[in-house]
């Protein structure tokens, strides 16, 4: 049997493998460490699959006019899965990909490529640094930030802080949102501190994740939704019902009382997430 495609990533020692998705024809999944990071279908890039980048897909499709082009920064590539849904349902957006592996990148683009008529820019390097660096006449200018950074499964500690927060959404337009992935398990005080931590540096804050995960009963993933003006989110309830997994939009009052008293995180108390157990997203 031929091996799947893969990897060593040479920053981390990671391996990166993309393997075939055996029940949807043209669809990938990126696995990092074990760890699936990225699933994309080349054949049409608007599916999404994994659960909460289908909630990240509703809040952009929310954004400005329906199929208007937007201007979005991505920290952290995978598979380049969000890149590829605004371009597919967004023609004409300008995207920048911020990633520290290029190995991981050279991968990608080499088994599951891109079109080559998206306006997509890749740059490499640490996120928080690269930021500092992008050109001076994007910020205040991008529409979307998405932050969705991570060393196999776990987000390093020095993307979670409200200096990061800071830097990263000061290149947000006044109407621009950031989305966070926050992978979390029971208690979700890494998830809660980062409601708090990004509330502190933006203002209006949502979180997205099915009921039992928001509920601090399992591992899972929570889509932060942050915006300095008050989120476009009167039909987000209806569109998360529509499942596979029935989902919920936590904001004003009820956000304050599930963040519950997290402490904003700083850079001297910032720590990585949680590392999942095998059982649930690694494979081995």
């Amino acid at each position: 049997m031929k091996a799947n495609p893969s990897v060593v990533l040479q920053l981390s020692g990671f391996r990166a493998v993309i393997e075939p998705d055996r029940w949807v024809p043209g669809s990938y999944t990126l696995v990092v460490d074990g760890t699936p990071q990225s699933h994309v279908n080349i054949e049409d890039p608007s599916q999404l699959f994994f659960e909460y980048i289908q909630r990240m897909g509703h809040v952009i499709d929310l954004l400005k006019l329906p199929g208007a082009p937007i201007t979005a920064v991505h920290l952290g590539a995978g598979a380049l899965t969000l890149p590829r849904y605004i371009e597919a349902t967004r023609p004409g957006s300008r995207q920048q990909v911020i990633e520290l592996e290029p190995d991981l990148v050279d991968l990608v683009r080499r088994v599951i490529p891109w079109s080559k008529q998206a306006s997509i820019r890749v740059r490499y390097g640490d996120a928080r640094e690269v930021i500092g660096r992008l050109p001076e006449g994007l910020r205040g200018q991008v529409d979307l930030l998405i932050v969705d950074v991570f060393g196999g499964a776990r987000t390093p500690a020095h993307v979670t802080s409200a200096e990061f927060y800071r830097d990263a959404v000061s290149l947000l337009a006044p109407d621009g949102i950031v989305l966070v992935n926050v992978a979390d398990g029971p208690g979700l005080a890494f998830a809660r501190g980062q409601a708090a931590t990004l509330s502190s540096t933006i203002g209006h804050v949502a979180a997205l994740a099915e009921p039992q995960i928001l509920k601090g009963r399992r591992f899972g993933n929570v889509v932060l939704a942050g915006s300095a003006r008050p989120l476009p989110l009167e039909w987000m309830p209806r569109l998360l019902a529509g499942g596979p997994h029935p989902a919920k939009v936590v904001t004003g009052r009820e956000l304050t009382d599930w963040i519950a008293g997290a402490l904003v995180v700083t850079d001297t108390t910032a720590i990585a997430s949680p590392l999942p157990s095998a059982s649930i997203f690694r494979q081995r």
